[in-house]
């Protein structure tokens, strides 16, 4: 992966900042530029567009994900904690980075055509390794005999809060929201041991 300057990374976190603030469609070039202490023509000089900004944000994100779910299923055999480790990362992403989570959430829609299509691939790959884990899970016993997608989007849709929060959840607390988040979204679908 090419390193980034680090005015190119201030670019995309004032961008990703403005996007989750504003919505994509209202925001200019000059107001990226204003946030980042620079003239529009400068700004030209570190990207080619806002276009560029958004499939940078949208596509490093989308990485993000199918690299942690990929790492998630090599580590560990168990559905279940999978299936915690796939929260946790949700949660951990959220709170480290939630303006970039956010446009990743919302904001693609305004990608090109042919970046849309292949967002959506990535998309639509993750949700079908997070629905090989449920039925994993269910075949092993672990997990209900719920409809997985059901199941899926409960949990991914739950955790979509922790983006869009205007609290910050202070660093000492943030294994407390893990755990609780894991307790919430866990409890309901994973099969008791006196059943």
């Amino acid at each position: 992966m090419t390193e980034i300057s680090a005015k190119k990374q201030r670019i995309y976190q004032e961008a990703a900042r403005l996007f989750q603030d504003r919505g994509y469609a209202a925001t200019s070039m000059r107001a990226i530029a204003g946030a980042v202490d620079l003239e529009v023509s400068s700004l030209y000089s570190h990207i080619r567009s806002k276009e560029e900004l958004l499939q940078e944000i949208c596509f490093r994100t989308a990485g993000q994900f199918m690299d942690a779910m990929q790492a998630i299923r090599r580590k560990w055999d168990n559905p279940v904690r999978q299936l915690e480790e796939i929260i946790r990362f949700h949660t951990r992403l959220a709170l480290q980075d939630p303006t970039s989570a956010t446009v990743f959430s919302d904001e693609w829609k305004h990608l090109g055509p042919e970046e849309v299509k292949s967002f959506v691939s990535m998309r639509r790959n993750y949700e079908q390794q997070f629905l090989e884990i449920l039925v994993q899970g269910q075949r092993a016993g672990l997990i209900r005999d719920l409809p997985r997608h059901w199941i899926m989007h409960t949990i991914i849709s739950g955790l979509a809060w922790l983006y869009r929060t205007q609290h910050p959840v202070p660093p000492d607390e943030q294994e407390h929201l893990i755990q609780t988040l894991l307790a919430m979204n866990l409890h309901g679908i994973i099969k008791s041991q006196n059943v």
